[in-house]
C-alpha cells in the first residue's frame, strides 16, 4: 500500500465534480452531430479544435485566477521531473483517448465503438488502480461496475439493429479505453501523492494533446468551410468551453479525492446525458431499451457513489486515509 497525503478536496465535492463533468461530456456528441452537418470538419480536426479551444479558455481562466489571487495558501511543491512526466503522459493519453474513439466509431459504428470503449475503460482503470496504487473496489464496487456496464450495453445496443463488429474498430476502441485509463491513473496518482496544482496540470495536458493532434488534423483538413461559418464557430466555442475546458477541469480536480475506478464508473453518466439530449432536442424516440438501460446504469452509479462517500466518512472517523 502506498503512503498518501489526504486531498484538500472533500470526497463529496469530488464525486459532484466528476458527475458534472460526465454530464457535460454527454452534450459534446449532440453538438458535434450538428457541427458535422455544415462545417466540413473531420473527427481529428474537431478533436484538435476542441482541445486547442479548451486550452485557450483554461489559460484565460488561469490568468484571471492569478490576478485575483491574494494570500491563499501556496500550492505544495512538486518536483519538476515528476510534473513534466505526468503532464506529458496525461496529454498524450488525452489525445489518444479522443482521437482513437472517433476512429472506432468510424470503423465499426457508434454503438459498438461506444460499448467497447466505455465498457473496457472501467475494467482497465480498476486493474491499473489495484496494481499501481493498491485501490480496492470490494464486492459492492465490483457489482456496481458490472451493473453499470450492463446498463450501458442495454442503453447503447438495445435500440440498435444490424450492428456490425469489425476487428479494426474494436482495436481502436480498446486503444481509446487504454488512453482513458492512462489519463485517469496518472491524474489520480498526483492527487494521492500530494503536491501540484490540478488546474495547471490540466492546462499542460491540453497543450500536449493539442500539439499531438495538430499534424493529423492538418492532414485531414483543419479549417471549417465558409458556408455557415458563424454557426460552426459558435458550436466549436461551446464544445471547447463546456464539455472540454469546464468538464476536464472538474474531472481532473475530482480525481484528487475520488478513487480512479469510481470516477470511471461515474463517467458512464455521459451516454445517459447524450440520450436525454437526443430525445429532448434531436427528435429521437425514448425506447424501452433506452429507459431500462438508463435506469440500471444510474442505479449502479448511485450505489458506487454512496459506497465511496461512506468509505471516506469511515476513514475520516478512524483518522486514516481511504484506500478503497
Amino acid at each position: 500500500m502506498h503512503a498518501t497525503v489526504p486531498s484538500a478536496l472533500p470526497v463529496g465535492r469530488g464525486l459532484l465534480y466528476v458527475t458534472l463533468a460526465a454530464t457535460a461530456w454527454g452534450t459534446a456528441g449532440a453538438a458535434a452531430a450538428l457541427l458535422y452537418r455544415g462545417s466540413g470538419l473531420g473527427p481529428v480536426a474537431l478533436t484538435f479544435w476542441r482541445t486547442f479551444g479548451g486550452l485557450l479558455l483554461l489559460l484565460a481562466v488561469r490568468a484571471l485566477r492569478r490576478r485575483r489571487a491574494t494570500a491563499a495558501a501556496p500550492t505544495p511543491h512538486e518536483p519538476l521531473r515528476r510534473r513534466l512526466t505526468r503532464v506529458v503522459v496525461t496529454g498524450v493519453a488525452l489525445a489518444v483517448f479522443q482521437a482513437a474513439y472517433f476512429a472506432a466509431v468510424e470503423a465499426t459504428g457508434l454503438a459498438v465503438g461506444t460499448v467497447v470503449t466505455m465498457g473496457a475503460g472501467p475494467v482497465l482503470i480498476a486493474i491499473g488502480a489495484r496494481l499501481t496504487m493498491g485501490e480496492r473496489l470490494g464486492l459492492g464496487g465490483v457489482l456496481a461496475v458490472v451493473g453499470a456496464l450492463a446498463g450501458l450495453t442495454i442503453l447503447v445496443l438495445g435500440g440498435e439493429g444490424g450492428t456490425t463488429v469489425r476487428p479494426a474498430g474494436v482495436g481502436w476502441a480498446l486503444l481509446s479505453a487504454a488512453g482513458c485509463a492512462a489519463m485517469t491513473l496518472a491524474t489520480r496518482r498526483l492527487g494521492r501523492a500530494g503536491g501540484g496544482d490540478p488546474f495547471a496540470s490540466t492546462v499542460g495536458a491540453f497543450a500536449v494533446g493539442a500539439l499531438c493532434l495538430l499534424p493529423f488534423a492538418a492532414a485531414e483538413g483543419l479549417w471549417p468551410q465558409a458556408h455557415e461559418l458563424g454557426r460552426s464557430l459558435l458550436l466549436l466555442g461551446y464544445i471547447a468551453a463546456v464539455p472540454t475546458a469546464l468538464a476536464y477541469g472538474l474531472y481532473f480536480a475530482g480525481l484528487a479525492a475520488v478513487r480512479a475506478a469510481t470516477a470511471s464508473v461515474l463517467s458512464l453518466i455521459e451516454p445517459v446525458s447524450a440520450a436525454v439530449l437526443a430525445v429532448a432536442f434531436l427528435g429521437e424516440r425514448l425506447t424501452t431499451a433506452t429507459a431500462a438501460g438508463t435506469g440500471v446504469l444510474l442505479t449502479a452509479v448511485a450505489a458506487l457513489a454512496v459506497a465511496e462517500a461512506r468509505g471516506a466518512m469511515a476513514a475520516a472517523r478512524s483518522g486514516t486515509p481511504a484506500a478503497g
